[in-house]
């Protein structure tokens, strides 16, 4: 599953901190790490484009 995904389900409210660690299979601190990650915190969509026009 993409990691992007997991976050995003995070953020939105749809799991709890520990089911988005659990399925990525890291604990909580390294989550915390991610949550931080400006490269995380964008969309697929956007993250797509950016990739195509490399």
């Amino acid at each position: 599953m993409d990691k992007r995904k997991v976050i995003s389900a995070y953020r939105r409210g749809f799991i709890t901190m520990q089911e988005c660690a659990q399925i990525l299979g890291i604990d909580s601190v390294q989550i915390m790490g991610m949550m931080n990650d400006p490269q995380l915190a964008e969309t697929p969509r956007t993250l797509k484009q950016t990739t195509a026009s490399v």
